[in-house]
């Protein structure tokens, strides 16, 4: 998600690209190796398919632990708070994400209560599970480096729980709400070829920084309004 100060849309899951990483010999798929910095777009096949499960013997060798490594450092400098491996030429389920302090500052107090965001430090997910909790739903704009320059309002669960295996192959889960919880359905979405168009209010489709002029510093609720029925 990228940092985009809007009403409806603090921060949003900015994907961002990677080193090429070395191909895996056996099982799994031949990774593309795309340029430093290189960040998928949509339209690319890659995007739209189903990422591959991650061998948990593969996890402690030094390519994916290279590529863990620079997927988070890919994210920070973009700067970002989610990263998955499709969004990089990268065919398999892996994603990244975090949220830090300096992110959250562009934020008025407002916006970061409205939306549920806390501070939290990076996290790696092999092969993800997401579970949605309950029913409770928000509306909030999104974006992605992978539609790069435009954001929609996507309505989300408020509460998941993900389970997956850590950048060390150890079982992990985390049941989140809020901000976090947006990103991690974002983010799994990617794995499953899904983008967040697919998902928003297709009214709201629009540039980033026109969404910003029209909509920055407005509660949710009024947003939608605005967007009308």
């Amino acid at each position: 998600m990228s940092p985009f100060a809007c009403a409806t849309a603090v921060s949003l899951l900015l994907v961002s690209g990677c080193a090429a990483v070395p191909a895996p010999t056996s099982p799994g798929p031949a990774a593309p190796s795309p340029a430093a910095g290189d960040i998928v777009q949509a339209g690319t096949p890659g995007l739209r398919t189903r990422a591959a499960e991650v061998p948990r013997e593969r996890i402690a060798t030094p390519e994916l632990q290279a590529l863990f490594a620079r997927m988070i450092d890919t994210m920070r400098r973009a700067p970002g708070v989610g990263l998955a491996g499709p969004q990089i030429g990268v065919p398999w389920r892996v994603i990244v994400l975090e949220d830090r302090a300096e992110l959250m500052a562009r934020a008025t107090p407002e916006e970061v209560a409205e939306r549920g965001r806390v501070a939290f430090g990076p996290r790696v997910f092999v092969n993800p599970v997401l579970r949605l909790v309950g029913e409770e739903r928000a509306s909030f704009f999104e974006g992605c480096l992978s539609v790069r320059g435009y954001v929609g309002v996507v309505a989300r669960h408020l509460e998941v729980e993900v389970s997956g295996l850590d950048e060390h192959g150890v079982e992990q889960v985390w049941r989140v709400r809020g901000w976090p919880a947006r990103i991690l359905q974002h983010e799994v979405d990617h794995l499953d070829g899904t983008l967040y168009v697919d998902r928003m209010l297709t009214r709201s489709f629009a540039n980033a920084d026109l969404a910003r002029a029209l909509y920055g510093g407005k509660p949710a609720a009024e947003i939608l309004r605005l967007l009308g029925p």
